[in-house]
């Protein structure tokens, strides 16, 4: 097995041979890649040398330190925190070898093709239609909230393929080429100004089915890997202390003593230990993920990092008083990628109300806590058995 040492040892190899000073950065991402230290998890020849999950910071580390690039994270999150993930436990061999490789270099960006008008906190209502002919899928109809789609090369795609089975029965999962003919991407604006988020129209579009992940009609379970790693990147991404929306609000509270009151001091060092011990709650979930995939658990993490970004950032807006109303551009804008420390207090509060509905609405969140964490009885559900085709709609 793949130590400590021996990943320190391949480190440095790949420096001595591609010395980031010297290589161009897409370059050193395709050598890193190749030599198993994307995802030192992942198996060889996949970007990984089949190591534990729990060495990868060993491989970070040392690349930070001599200052070679990265992929861009924040920038393809859902290509690597849910793309990826699904194509290494459902995808062919061959499916594995043409996309994880760019995806992680961040050559081709992902978006997520799931969510719809009339189907988002249920999801499995969903009505875009995927018709088999011959040996493509002819797909039709509307998603919605696709973040990245204005960017995006390719898509993961769940679409309804049999009508007359109960509806988490009739799902097939597919990964959808967004230059492909009747692809649509309209912008969302949202209350920021911008349009991060976008809605696709699909009309007649052919999806071969060799693109497709999973067995026909079992999309919902392939979907169900997607979603229980969306939840671990949203709300379990690795900080350091201080990191994430305390970060600014804490800094705001070192530099202008003039600002403080008792109560906000109170409010301060609540949402301080709440973020710590949520950070804390993040790195015991990443430690259980590398006996395998995340579970349910995720839930609770993104349902903490939903309530903490929407009360530390009304906390930041208050201590600051009448700058807290300032915004500095509302601009329509169809940015790259979500800087939520990067910004001013306002642009965070703003952007932070959408935490609660990304991602699974807290709502969901907290019944998929409720029956799958705690095992309480599930909530009662007429339509379980019923033909989708003859739901209310």
């Amino acid at each position: 097995m793949t130590d400590a040492a021996e990943l320190r040892r391949r480190t440095q190899e790949l420096l001595a041979e591609k010395a980031p000073a010297d290589t161009d950065r897409l370059d050193f991402l395709r050598a890193r890649f190749d030599a198993g230290l994307a995802w030192v998890h992942y198996p060889e020849g996949l970007g990984g040398l089949g190591a534990p999950r729990s060495l990868q910071p060993v491989v970070d580390a040392e690349l930070a330190a001599a200052g070679a690039p990265d992929n861009d994270p924040r920038r393809i999150g859902i290509g690597l925190g849910m793309a990826a993930p699904t194509i290494l436990q459902y995808g062919t061999e061959e499916q594995k070898r043409r996309f994880l490789r760019p995806l992680w270099t961040g050559e081709e960006v992902w978006c997520q093709l799931f969510s719809e008008p009339g189907a988002g906190s249920d999801l499995a209502a969903l009505g875009t239609r995927a018709v088999r002919e011959g040996e493509d899928w002819v797909v039709d109809g509307q998603k919605v909230w696709t973040s990245s789609a204005h960017l995006a090369r390719w898509a993961i795609l769940i679409a309804r393929t049999d009508p007359d089975v109960p509806k988490h029965r009739g799902i097939t999962y597919f990964v959808c080429d967004m230059t492909d003919p009747g692809v649509e991407v309209r912008p969302l604006r949202q209350i920021t100004g911008e349009a991060e988020f976008n809605e696709v129209f699909l009309t007649g579009v052919r999806i071969p089915d060799s693109r497709r992940l999973g067995e026909t009609g079992d999309g919902w379970r392939v979907a169900q890997t997607t979603l229980n790693n969306e939840r671990v990147a949203i709300g379990g991404a690795r900080l350091p202390r201080e990191g994430g929306m305390i970060g600014p609000v804490s800094r705001t509270w070192r530099e202008r003593p003039e600002l403080r009151t008792h109560d906000l001091h109170q409010r301060l060092l609540t949402l301080w230990v709440e973020a710590e011990v949520a950070r804390l709650t993040g790195e015991r979930l990443r430690q259980q993920l590398v006996a395998g995939h995340p579970g349910p658990e995720g839930a609770g993490m993104k349902l903490a990092f939903a309530r903490l970004n929407q009360e530390i950032s009304g906390l930041e807006v208050e201590l600051r008083g009448e700058e807290g109303l300032l915004y500095d551009d509302w601009t329509m804008r169809r940015p790259e990628l979500v800087d939520f420390t990067g910004r001013d207090a306002g642009y965070r509060y703003l952007r932070s109300k959408g935490n609660s509905i990304e991602g699974g609405t807290s709502e969901v969140l907290l019944n998929i806590v409720a029956e799958r964490v705690l095992g309480l009885p599930s909530e009662p559900r007429t339509d379980k058995d019923v033909a989708w085709k003859d739901l209310a709609r």
